[in-house]
């Protein structure tokens, strides 16, 4: 910020305090918090679409999917193949619509997921020593607020573009 203000001095570079710095944050905590879910084999991305299945616990469509994990069609299709071809996932084809699958963990899926989640919450919260409790809840709450925020805005732009 203050080198935009030495070459820029008129910009107000407020937005950048914030944006600039989750944007940072979100690289370097992808990077820390994918160790646990590396030595397992699984991306960030792929651990996500195991983790909406078992949150879920029921059968998801790709979209749904797409939407929970905000990917494209393309790349849940992707990340499906893979965990499909692991014995993670398994399909079932819509009885009306054969172009329409239905998407759900295996035994081996639920077990993984249930084994591995307690180790990355751990380690997360391993991160986040040094804030203190209520400052934990106090950004929790913001970011949530920042999230709501920026999820109305592109339901609205979606809306928009329909």
């Amino acid at each position: 910020m203050g080198q935009w203000r030495q070459v820029l001095p008129d910009l107000d570079t407020e937005p950048i305090g914030v944006i600039g710095r989750l944007t940072r944050c979100a690289a370097l905590l992808r990077q820390a918090s994918d160790a646990p879910l590396a030595r397992e084999g699984f991306s960030r991305p792929e651990f996500d679409i195991l983790s909406a299945l078992r949150r879920e616990d029921r059968e998801l469509t790709p979209g749904r999917l797409a939407r929970e994990t905000y990917a494209s069609a393309t790349a849940v299709t992707k990340r499906v193949r893979t965990l499909e071809e692991r014995g993670l996932i398994e399909r079932r084809p819509d009885a009306r619509d054969r172009r329409v699958a239905h998407l759900s963990l295996t035994a081996g899926g639920r077990e993984l997921v249930d084994r591995i989640m307690p180790e990355q919450v751990a380690y997360e919260r391993s991160l986040l020593v040094g804030l203190g409790e209520e400052e934990r809840d106090g950004l929790a709450r913001m970011l949530g607020e920042l999230l709501r925020l920026l999820e109305s805005r592109q339901e609205a732009s979606a809306g928009a573009r329909r």
